[in-house]
């Protein structure tokens, strides 16, 4: 279909303000939603390669929080030279999603020659399309102010403070909105400073702040895939969706370590205070060493020794974090996902009960899974074997994995 807007003059100049300063709590990470692999990048580096896709594109700048830096250096290492060319400065984003949008919108403003349109797109859209990007830019040059929808499918109910209902707006009437919102720079920016004078209700997209200025907004057509990223669920279904059939695998892991001299042992990555440490060629870590070697067995792809073989120097005292991350990075390899890792670690001491949920942490942290797929337990033998001797500590694991099935 044609599009209904006016064609864009090669001199209108277009920039794309992608909010990424939200910290992503529903996922249950610890890092933020844009920050976490989706296909073997991040989601923020996916949503950048969307809008740089449309050439007229001409400069791209994030809004981050500022304790993001090191998590967004990272993320955009992975991009093409010419899409990383587009990128300015980051802004740092404020308390509120408002604040954040024109946070961006200033900097915008101080660079040599601000743009004509400014696209304002979240961070947790990454499946937006070219043409989604195109019909954007159309309808900010011929309307000044515009969002894309999609219709309502489900029936809305406006309800009171005491859930009783109020009204039943007809679904006609109603749409979803989506970004990119698409904006003449100059009224958006207006709009912006004139909102942040008010002492009123804060609003949550750029669309209500150009209307709550006097401007009409126009809707045009989103795209049903254009979905955003809010929870865990969400990512498990799009990464489902990019997979196709795919079928479960499990694998088992077992490692052991002798105590030696010294004051705290390392388990899941975490440092724990101790009367001695464990005695091995890297930082003798069994739980990640377990860990790893469940996956490499769920992979069918040897064990931790054919990778990472304790004949050679430079794994000596090695962060076991490594190792783990490695077996990661090929399960991506694989266009698979890890489900669920389960571990048991097995010692008369140190108490594992007080540091249970930062080993958890740590290994969720270092996987990129949500901590409800990270199982840890502990138990003894009963004073029984070298562990009962407080001569070592052991560790089982469990890793399911998903994976594309095989013909």
């Amino acid at each position: 279909m044609m599009s209904p807007f006016l064609t864009v003059p090669d001199r209108i100049t277009v920039a794309a303000l992608i909010v990424a300063a939200g910290r992503g709590l529903r996922v249950g990470l610890d890092r933020p939603k844009q920050y976490l692999d989706l296909y073997g990048e991040t989601v923020l580096t996916r949503s950048i390669r969307a809008l740089a896709a449309d050439k007229r594109v001409r400069s791209i700048i994030c809004v981050i929080h500022p304790d993001d830096r090191p998590l967004y250096d990272a993320a955009i290492a992975q991009l093409d030279g010419d899409i990383a060319a587009l990128l300015v400065e980051p802004a740092y984003g404020g308390a509120t999603r408002q604040a954040s949008g024109r946070a961006g919108l200033e900097a915008l403003s101080n660079v040599t020659r601000p743009p004509d349109i400014v696209l304002v797109h979240d961070a947790a859209r990454p499946f937006t399309s070219p043409a989604l990007v195109r019909r954007s830019i159309e309808a900010a040059y011929a309307k000044g102010a515009a969002i894309p929808g999609i219709p309502v499918t489900d029936t809305i109910k406006r309800v009171d403070t005491q859930g009783q209902i109020t009204d039943t707006p007809a679904r006609r009437d109603l749409k979803a909105v989506q970004t990119p919102q698409a904006f003449r720079f100059d009224l958006l920016l207006n709009a912006h400073r004139a909102a942040a004078k008010e002492k009123g209700e804060e609003f949550t997209d750029d669309a209500a702040i150009a209307e709550w200025a006097g401007h009409p907004v126009h809707v045009f057509d989103g795209e049903i895939e254009n979905t955003k990223l809010t929870t865990s669920a969400d990512f498990v279904a799009a990464r489902e969706r990019r997979m196709g059939p795919s079928e479960t695998r499990t694998g088992i892991g077992y490692d052991v370590h002798a105590f030696a001299e010294g004051n705290h042992v390392i388990l899941g990555g975490v440092a724990i205070p101790h009367s001695h440490r464990l005695s091995g060629h890297s930082d003798a870590d069994v739980v990640l060493h377990a860990l790893t070697d469940a996956i490499f067995g769920a992979l069918a792809d040897g064990d931790i020794g054919s990778h990472f073989p304790p004949s050679d120097p430079q794994w000596k005292g090695a962060d076991s974090r490594i190792f783990l991350e490695y077996a990661i990075e090929r399960v991506k390899a694989r266009r698979g996902r890890v489900v669920h890792l389960d571990t048991t670690i097995i010692c008369e001491m140190p108490k594992i009960g007080p540091h249970r949920d930062a080993i958890r942490e740590r290994i969720a942290f270092i996987c990129g899974i949500s901590v409800d797929r990270v199982g840890v337990k502990a138990t003894t033998t009963e004073q029984l074997g070298f562990t009962g001797r407080k001569e070592g500590i052991a560790a089982q694991a469990l890793a399911t994995l998903s994976l594309p099935a095989e013909d």
